[in-house]
């Protein structure tokens, strides 16, 4: 069709009529938008067929009149509509009324009748809303910026377009024509209050989103890409759009937060939020009837406007619940088994849906059944893992910005200084940690009488402070995947005592494991176990060298947490203990007292099989992608791991020994400072020699217990000597002398052997 003119007919049905396109005979040459001419005025339509149409129809132009009609070709890199703005007004006066209308859901209904077709500034056409009839002119045009599509920052400035074309990312703004009487209600209504799903200005902290921004980029390109670029490019490049998206990670990263804002960002229907658990029904057949009912307004608006039809939303929380891996639940009534089918059938059936956007959110990944995660249902996977540095500082001006714009926040709060000190914190601990600090301060404007006031004339002055925040952090919140120096400060509560050079070794040795692990791009995993005789000092060595590693995880796999656990019960602590680990970006888990945790008795000799394969196993897997992980064992028999082939799993083995010379004996002395110089000497006189062999941790003990004697010796007023006898303890015998009551003078009597 190259410049023919061509007649306007009537239009053989009303149907048609509304469709604001240009009708042609279906033998005419096959186009998709036509240019029409008359004088000065032209616009641009869609072309439509019909087997009945003569000439061309255009509704709202006389009919008779003739055009000239040429073919026309969009520009989509430059002619698609961002912003539209229309005036509007009853068709026929005589049909008018006082009623609201919403201007939003005008809008969204705008854009599935009309999505894909050509408009042009000063053109007029009919839009039918709620069974009424509307007059629409069109104002204005405002053309998509070509660099957002291409994941570039727009411009700032807006290019205003004569014709462009409609896709279901534009904007559609409505404004009472000077005339009109229609009462019109909604955001659409006004050009200020619309925002742009893609613009660059996108402010995710007034959205209360804090550290989330890579993971919202990365949705956006994998999940939504194909829905701001118009249908038919998207066909002919053979695409589908991403019907599933599977949110996972700890409890608190903002899974929840992040597929609310989905939906705002993608300004689609309000989600369907439901939880899992809430899908299922005691009755036969409810739970499977309970998903159809989620899917039944996207499939009744799919029949209706096909490709035009909105985005649903539909957000599944722990999903896990009813999602389990098929078959898995021995003993059930198959419950599961079919929620599961159904669903899979609702979201890539043999009648599935092109209008539906399924989010799942689940901190057990594992748990999903398998099917469920295949590309074409939930294939968009995204770990919602722990906020970093900067994400912590977005999150804690997120939940400070009221009282900071009250002027309720102290002068010394310092972001950066809290985000640096709350490694691995999540966002919902990062927002306990304000509530908290809150808590503290109001606290010191209440009086302490027999009932519970407010001190009025200093609330007045109530203001959150930097001790508040370290108070709180320090004693009321502690983050679930981060480091809790209870764990490990009793391990080291009397320090290291550094009694030879061998000691030093260790610990230097333990220094540059921790920065290979820190730096080193080829070793995500290093592992090293600490072996030598019993109380020789491992267990604190291994606490210490994690302590000053500084790692944001730090936990001990101690035996003594797992009494009274069956061998499938450990294995699993053991297994969550790593998988906790693995979310963090460093972490150091220290497995102590190895034997004790396989159970191993040298009577026998039996140990378990099952949680010794589990370790070999966790020993040697690396870490995902990204994380770092060091292990540091303890064990004072590598014999018998070296016959269960365990040492192979570490990749180095450091040797803790005992004391084992007079000189190292005096060395830890001196370090403790229990003896003064006199019984020093006669120590070492009296171990001048001699060969000795005891573990730090039992001489500790037996000073100790020597300090105590003396203590009770010295209370004794009935004492005839200033000696009395001690206990031998292994091969030491530690004699009191209380001249001074209170205060400890000891030296070695004896020197025995076993």
């Amino acid at each position: 069709m190259r410049g023919r003119i061509m007649q306007v007919a009537k239009c053989p049905t009303d149907e048609l009529s509304l469709t604001n396109c240009a009708i042609i005979n279906e033998k005419e040459q096959p186009l998709e938008h036509v240019t029409v001419r008359n004088g000065p005025h032209k616009f641009v339509f869609t072309l439509k067929t019909h087997p009945g149409i003569i000439y061309i129809v255009i509704y709202l132009l006389s009919v008779k009149m003739c055009f000239l009609v040429t073919n026309y070709r969009f520009d989509k890199s430059r002619q698609c509509i961002s912003t539209i703005t229309t005036e509007i007004d009853f068709l026929q006066k005589k049909n008018a009324d006082s009623n609201l209308y919403d201007t939003d859901k005008m809008a969204s209904e705008f854009i599935q009748y009309f999505n894909n077709q050509a408009f042009s500034v000063g053109q007029q056409f009919v839009f039918s809303y709620c069974d009424k009839l509307f007059s629409l002119t069109v104002k204005d045009m405002e053309g998509m910026d070509p660099s957002i599509l291409k994941g570039k920052t727009a411009s700032s400035n807006k290019q205003k377009i004569e014709i462009g074309l409609l896709i279901g990312n534009s904007q559609v703004i409505f404004e009472k024509a000077e005339t009109s009487s229609v009462t019109l209600t909604g955001r659409s209504r006004t050009r200020e209050s619309r925002q742009s799903i893609i613009s660059p200005d996108w402010n995710f902290e007034e959205m209360g989103i804090g550290g989330l921004d890579k993971e919202f980029s990365d949705i956006f390109r994998r999940a939504f890409a194909s829905r701001v670029f118009p249908p038919d490019i998207v066909e002919q490049m053979g695409g589908k759009h991403v019907k599933g998206i599977l949110l996972y990670g700890p409890p608190g990263c903002g899974k929840t937060l992040m597929a609310r804002q989905i939906g705002k960002m993608l300004k689609a229907r309000e989600p369907k939020i439901v939880n899992g658990p809430e899908i299922l029904n005691k009755y036969v057949g409810e739970s499977e009837a309970n998903i159809r009912k989620l899917f039944a307004d996207a499939e009744e608006e799919q029949k209706r406007l096909g490709a035009n039809s909105g985005l649903h939303i539909i957000i599944f929380d722990e999903i896990d619940a009813i999602c389990k891996q098929r078959g898995s639940m021995a003993g059930s009534t198959g419950v599961h088994d079919t929620v599961v089918n159904q669903l899979l059938s609702k979201i890539d059936g043999v009648e599935q849906l092109n209008n539906i956007l399924v989010i799942g959110m689940t901190n057990r990944p594992d748990l999903i059944d398998e099917a469920l995660l295949r590309p074409g249902r939930l294939e968009v996977k995204m770990e919602i893992g722990l906020p970093d540095e900067h994400g912590r500082i977005q999150i804690l001006n997120i939940h400070t910005a009221k009282m900071r714009q009250h002027n309720l926040l102290g002068g010394d709060v310092d972001i950066q200084e809290l985000a640096i000190e709350t490694k691995n914190f999540s966002g919902a601990e990062l927002e306990g940690l304000v509530r908290a600090a809150q808590s503290t301060a109001m606290n010191r404007h209440i009086k302490a009488s027999s009932t519970v006031e407010v001190d009025t004339q200093t609330a007045e002055m109530l203001q959150v402070s930097r001790t508040d925040f370290l108070g709180s952090l320090n004693n009321d919140i502690k983050p679930a995947f981060g480091t809790n120096q209870e764990d490990y400060a009793s391990f080291i509560m009397n320090g290291i005592i550094v009694w030879g050079d061998l000691v030093s070794a260790v610990l230097d040795d333990g220094k540059l494991l921790v920065q290979q692990t820190k730096n080193s791009k080829r070793t995500p995993l290093v592992s090293v176990l600490l072996e030598g005789p019993p109380n020789s000092g491992k267990t604190a060595l291994a606490a210490k060298i994690s302590e000053e590693s500084e790692f944001p995880f730090i936990k001990i796999c101690s035996p003594d947490k797992m009494i009274g656990h069956s061998e499938i019960a450990k294995c699993q602590a053991i297994k969550k203990i790593f998988d906790d680990a693995y979310k963090s970006q460093l972490s150091c888990v220290v497995v102590d007292d190895i034997e004790r945790l396989l159970d191993y008795v040298p009577i026998g000799p039996r140990f378990s099989n099952l949680v010794l394969q589990a370790l070999l196993v966790l020993l040697k897997k690396p870490p995902p992608k990204g994380r770092k992980l060091m292990i540091i064992g303890t064990t004072s028999r590598k014999d018998v791991l070296q016959e269960m082939e365990m040492l192979d799993a570490f990749s180095t083995t450091i040797h803790i020994p005992n004391i084992s010379s007079g000189k190292y004996l005096i060395k830890a002395l001196k370090e403790l400072g229990s003896f003064g110089d006199k019984e020093l000497a006669m120590i070492a006189q009296a171990v001048q020699g001699k060969s000795l062999s005891i573990g730090i941790k039992k001489l500790l003990m037996i000073i100790e217990m020597a300090a105590q004697w003396c203590e009770e010796a010295s209370e004794d007023r009935n004492e005839k000597s200033s000696y009395q006898p001690c206990p031998v303890y292994d091969n030491i015998t530690l004699l009191p002398r209380c001249n001074t009551p209170g205060r400890l003078r000891a030296h070695t009597n004896m020197i025995k052997s076993r």
